[in-house]
């Protein structure tokens, strides 16, 4: 299954996600850079809003709520 997670990557080539991403094993990954460039306000806010959000989407209610969004339909 593909994921797709948003970040910032600064000059000199350090990434940092929005969220926590956890693995169970090592996964090849691509980067793709986008045209826009990132302000430090909208940088500041994300990565402020990053603990608050995480402590609420990260409950098992709320993977149970989205948990109809994984399922693959049988071909």
């Amino acid at each position: 299954m593909l994921k797709s997670f948003e970040g910032i990557i600064d000059q000199k080539g350090r990434l940092k996600t929005f969220e926590q991403i956890q693995l169970s094993k090592p996964h090849r990954v691509i980067i793709t850079i986008l045209d826009e460039t990132a302000d430090d306000e909208n940088i500041n806010l994300a990565l402020l809003s990053e603990s608050a959000l995480a402590r609420d989407w990260n409950r098992p209610e709320e993977d149970e709520a989205w948990s109809h969004l994984a399922q693959i339909p049988s071909l």
